[in-house]
């Protein structure tokens, strides 16, 4: 399956990209497919945290993009592949974070850090600083660091790929804020960190309420959000 989801998004934003007429459509019918097939193999709990991802991503994406209009797509719409792609890849993330050493995930800040520092200074993405903290505070909140810190680095390899072959283009300058912003944004990826924050939360608390414990039990148990990242990526890598 992950061969097949970084094939989908590599393939796909290419096909998008260079078959203007019929790509956006062909690309959207096969990323629903393959969204389909991940659906289909997954449990009842895992579903919980596709489905939740589907939700805020779509918001996410309406508000960023139509609403704030941080970046625009190449047809200036939201093309019907967006909210599928990023549930696959945040399900892409889960399995490379299971593979993350323990500890990378503060050294992946740590190298981060002066690159926002860098671009910050030099004027050029002064919207960086803000990002930065956004991701580090996901980091510091909840105890799936290392998928934090995974997304961080997965999406701004995506974003770099989307922008350069044109899906889709950053403002330089950011509205509201009066910032600037590079295309992409060098901690972009905190946005991605943000939408899984929200999908571990939310899966893991509609999970206790399918599962209800105890208020012993749930008092005694570490935290549900790590257990669910946990579960996930167990389950996906045992397939």
């Amino acid at each position: 399956m992950d061969a097949v989801i970084v094939g989908t998004i590599v393939g796909g934003l290419a096909l998008d990209q260079y078959w203007p007429a019929h790509g956006q459509l062909a690309v959207s019918i096969v990323t629903w497919i393959v969204l389909a097939a991940l659906w289909h193999r997954s449990s009842p709990r895992e579903r919980l945290a596709l489905a939740a991802c589907l939700l805020f991503a779509t918001a996410g994406e309406v508000f960023l993009s139509l609403g704030w209009g941080l970046y625009a797509y190449r047809l200036d719409n939201i093309p019907f592949f967006v909210p599928p792609g990023h549930v696959l890849l945040f399900f892409l993330g889960t399995r490379i974070a299971a593979r993350l050493p323990t500890g990378a995930e503060w050294w992946i800040a740590v190298a981060a850090l002066p690159l926002v520092a860098l671009f910050a200074g030099l004027g050029r993405d002064t919207l960086g600083p803000l990002l930065f903290a956004l991701f580090f505070a996901c980091m510091v909140l909840s105890p799936a660091r290392k998928l934090y810190a995974t997304m961080f680095v997965l999406s701004l390899a995506m974003e770099l790929y989307g922008t350069w072959i044109g899906n889709w283009r950053w403002s330089a300058q950011v509205p509201w804020l009066g910032l600037t912003a590079d295309n992409p944004p060098i901690a972009a990826g905190a946005f991605y960190c943000v939408l899984d924050l929200l999908v571990v939360a939310t899966a893991a608390r509609l999970g206790a309420l399918a599962s209800p414990q105890s208020p012993a039990s749930v008092a005694g148990t570490p935290s549900i959000a790590s257990h669910q990242v946990a579960t996930w990526s167990a389950r996906s890598s045992s397939r």
